[in-house]
C-alpha cells in the first residue's frame, strides 16, 4: 500500500477487524491495535475474534505472509455472548463499566442482563464479576455490518464515558467555587 499515510492505512486496517474491542491482541481496542499495525508497531496475528480470516485479510492487504494466530492473544473461537445467570446476579454493576458496546443493562441493586445483538462477546465483563455469574454461550455468526454497528456504538459509549468525565470535572469545580466564597448568607 505504497503512497498510503499511516492514518489512512490504518483506517483500512480497522475496517478488517472484528470490532470486539475485546483487548486481547494488547491494545485498548480494535483502533489502537490497527494504528500499531500501520505504523509496524504490532504483528498481524493478535486477533482471537477475528482468527484466521483476518489474518488472512491484513496479510493480503498489507502483501505479506499469512501466519498462525500468536497464540499469548488467546485461541480462536466460534461467535459467543455474555450471558448472566439471572438467579446469581446480585446487581453489583461491576459488569456495566467494562462493556465497550453498552450491551449490559441494568441498575445497582437490581438484575441485569445482556442484549444479544449488542454483544460483541468480548469477554470484558467476566473477570469483573464477584459472583461468576456469567458465562459466554454459542452465538450466531455476526451479520455482514455486525463489525461497523459494533465500531458505532463502542464511539457512544466512549463519548458517553467523555461527557461523564467532562461532567465530574465540572461538578468539582463549582463545588471548589462554592466552597472558596465560604458559607452562604441567610
Amino acid at each position: 500500500m505504497a503512497g498510503e499515510s499511516t492514518d489512512d492505512l490504518a483506517a483500512v486496517i480497522d475496517g478488517l477487524l472484528p470490532q470486539t474491542q475485546c483487548t486481547r491482541c494488547g491494545y485498548a481496542g480494535c483502533a489502537p491495535y490497527a494504528a500499531a499495525i500501520a505504523a509496524g508497531t504490532a504483528d498481524i496475528d493478535r486477533c482471537p475474534p477475528g482468527g484466521a480470516a483476518t489474518i488472512e485479510a491484513l496479510a493480503r492487504l498489507l502483501e505479506r505472509a499469512p501466519k498462525p494466530l500468536n497464540p499469548q492473544c488467546g485461541a480462536e473461537s466460534p461467535p459467543r455472548i455474555a450471558w448472566i445467570d439471572e438467579d446469581r446476579c446480585i446487581g453489583c454493576a461491576k459488569c456495566l463499566p467494562p462493556c465497550p458496546v453498552d450491551a449490559i443493562v441494568g441498575a445497582a441493586k437490581h438484575l441485569h442482563t445482556v442484549i444479544a445483538e449488542l454483544c460483541t462477546g468480548c469477554e470484558l465483563c467476566l473477570a469483573p464479576c464477584p459472583v461468576d455469574c456469567i458465562e459466554m454461550r454459542p452465538a450466531a455468526p455476526p451479520a455482514r455490518n455486525q463489525p461497523e454497528r459494533n465500531r458505532q456504538r463502542y464511539a457512544a459509549h466512549l463519548a458517553r464515558l467523555e461527557a461523564r468525565k467532562g461532567e465530574r470535572a465540572r461538578q468539582i469545580a463549582l463545588n471548589k467555587a462554592l466552597a472558596a466564597t465560604g458559607p452562604l448568607a441567610r
